[in-house]
């Protein structure tokens, strides 16, 4: 399936760490270039998603946004540690009865006292794995979105693909009647001069400028390309670079047909042919 280059896509996730938000957003480019925004907390992964992008996409500038904004305020089971907590009691029982008189022990200082409470930490596995999950889901929303504006990419080519078609079989129509009137117009002049001319010489020179104004190769050629571009669209992507070139070689045979033209009607015929591809061109710049 034909791929567009340019998409957006954004997932967002509450995790046990907070929400996290991961938004990706794609542009035509020459190459593959992915570029990364993340949290402290998830810099480690970038290797990762770097990873699963090169596997998804063939081309276009990726960048891609990760936002982990902390949990509201809750309240959390705390762990007291039993034993360090017996342990620290019998040491400030010694020490209470070897100063005698002392102040009683605070309990919210006991709580501060290292080991001795603590609460559940968050995995920094747990949050790298839910952001490769959510992560891969962006990436999956990004690629549809790229097939379906691809689609549309596909069908403005086509749509441009059968003008020119019509175009070339149009030229191809009335070639033979240009040809026959070029010939007659020479004919007609060289008459008008009353002077005496080697027929022979003549002929020859007449099918000198015939063949220089042939343009049957030019349209053969264009055939050839336009269905070449069919077949590639058929094949799908990534074949952005292909049709590029494939263009590049339509405009050079409508350059060439525009060179030989001895008429207002291949004139006019040559440059609608450019106007044509030039159109398709920009369209194709967008596919993968």
């Amino acid at each position: 399936m034909i791929q567009s280059m340019t998409a957006f896509a954004r997932e967002t996730a509450d995790i046990g760490q907070g929400t996290l938000t991961i938004e990706l957003r794609s542009v035509n480019h020459r190459y593959l270039d992915c570029s990364f925004k993340l949290p402290d907390a998830l810099r480690a992964l970038e290797p990762k998603l770097r990873e699963h992008t090169c596997a998804s996409l063939s081309r276009g500038k990726v960048d891609c946004m990760m936002r982990l904004q902390g949990p509201q305020a809750k309240t959390e089971a705390l762990h007291i540690d039993a034993a360090r907590l017996d342990a620290l009691l019998q040491a400030t029982g010694i020490i209470q009865k070897q100063l005698g008189s002392v102040a009683p022990i605070n309990p919210l200082e006991v709580l501060s006292f290292p080991g001795i409470c603590s609460s559940p930490e968050a995995s920094e596995e747990q949050l790298q794995k839910e952001a490769l999950s959510l992560f891969s889901k962006a990436l999956k929303n990004m690629q549809q979105n790229r097939c379906r504006e691809g689609l549309t990419l596909e069908a403005l080519v086509l749509d441009r693909m059968t003008l020119v078609e019509a175009e070339v079989n149009t030229t191809r129509k009335i070639l033979p009647e240009l040809m026959q009137h070029q010939r007659d117009r020479i004919v007609h002049r060289i008459a008008n001069l009353e002077v005496d001319v080697d027929q022979g010489r003549l002929e020859q020179e007449l099918v000198y400028m015939a063949q220089k104004a042939d343009v049957d190769e030019e349209l053969d050629r264009l055939d050839i390309h336009m269905n070449e571009v069919r077949h590639t669209l058929k094949e799908g992507s990534p074949c952005g670079r292909r049709l590029d070139f494939l263009m590049q070689e339509l405009n050079r045979e409508a350059n060439t047909l525009s060179s030989k033209s001895q008429s207002a009607t291949t004139t006019q015929s040559a440059v609608e042919l450019k106007v044509l591809i030039e159109q398709m061109r920009e369209q194709i710049q967008n596919i993968e």
